[in-house]
């Protein structure tokens, strides 16, 4: 039997509770139950049906607590790789600083020998 409801005329019977800055979220299966039978679900699909929307709220839905944990890590990487991007940087430019000195030292000495050939003497 295809049993097609309208997920407004459901709503998820979740009960939010915020208490010492967590988050709880509780799903009310007994009474969803109760819903789904009503309108022509069996017993057993509007048990199977229950239980997996209990799943997935308790699976998949986000509390504020988990995003505050989730925005205190991405922090965390941010500045981690800032930190090692700046060093890179530093790494960066310390070794082409030693390039220009050492060019321009080879230019120096080149410039000197062809100087020292050149003049008469």
């Amino acid at each position: 039997m295809q049993n097609h409801v309208n997920i407004n005329t459901f709503p998820c019977n979740c009960k939010i509770k915020e208490t010492s800055g967590m988050t709880t979220i509780t799903f009310d299966t007994h009474v969803f139950v109760k819903k789904l039978k009503a309108v022509g679900f069996t017993e057993e699909q509007a048990e199977v049906f229950a239980a997996e929307q209990a799943r997935l709220i308790e699976d998949q839905l986000a509390t504020k607590h988990d995003l505050l944990e989730l925005e205190t890590n991405l922090r965390r990487e941010v500045k981690q790789s800032e930190l090692l991007l700046q060093a890179k940087m530093s790494e960066s430019k310390a070794e082409m600083v030693r390039w220009v000195v050492g060019v321009g030292m080879l230019q120096i000495t080149l410039i000197t020998a062809l100087l020292l050939r050149l003049l008469p003497g």
